[in-house]
């Protein structure tokens, strides 16, 4: 799950927001560094899913003959082989489950940080990050809900997982960013 940049500063901002600002369960001795600690879990988790798929795509271009000859469907082969180097890696592909592991990587950061003053139990913490990221996931499910339908309504079948569809999708996601002042 890769998330836009702002909409990344945004679960940045608002986990400060919230748990330092409003409720006092934290308090960074810097935010502003602390937002970027933030930011960078999510760089590492999306460069974790660059590998992932990079892998997925290596393996498949080996196996390119194979999937030829079964007449196996290149989307199909690829949600396989994907989803078997997701649990090789423990990497969650399922967005909400990511988040959770997202939001696990924030609370442990919270914990292990010297220079974050903690006022409340780590569980209550991880809930409080958990609702903040869940939002945001509902909000990049709308977005990527949007674009596979407007994918799915053009005249010519595209098949998920395909140059042709990648490129489609990263364009129409790109439009419907802008829409909502996200790029």
């Amino acid at each position: 799950m890769r998330l836009p940049e702002k909409l990344v500063e945004r679960i940045a901002d608002r986990i400060i927001k919230e748990l330092y600002e409003e409720e006092k369960l934290i308090e960074p001795e810097d935010p502003y560094t602390f937002k970027k600690k933030i930011i960078s879990i999510f760089k590492e988790a999306e460069e974790e899913e660059k590998l992932l798929d990079e892998k997925t795509k290596e393996i498949l271009k080996e196996k390119l003959e194979l999937l030829e000859e079964t007449s196996l469907d290149y989307r199909t082969a690829y949600k396989t082989v994907r989803a078997k180097l997701a649990e090789e890696m423990n990497i969650h592909t399922n967005r909400r489950e990511r988040m959770n592991q997202i939001a696990h990587r924030i609370k442990e950061l919270i914990m292990e940080d010297q220079t974050v003053e903690i006022y409340e139990e780590p569980h209550i913490i991880r809930n409080k990050l958990r609702e903040i990221l869940m939002e945001a996931v509902k909000e990049e499910e709308e977005i990527d809900r949007e674009v596979r339908e407007r994918i799915k309504s053009y005249s010519k079948r595209i098949v998920e997982g395909t140059p042709e569809w990648n490129h489609l999708y990263k364009r129409i996601y790109e439009d419907a960013l802008k829409r909502r002042g996200l790029l």
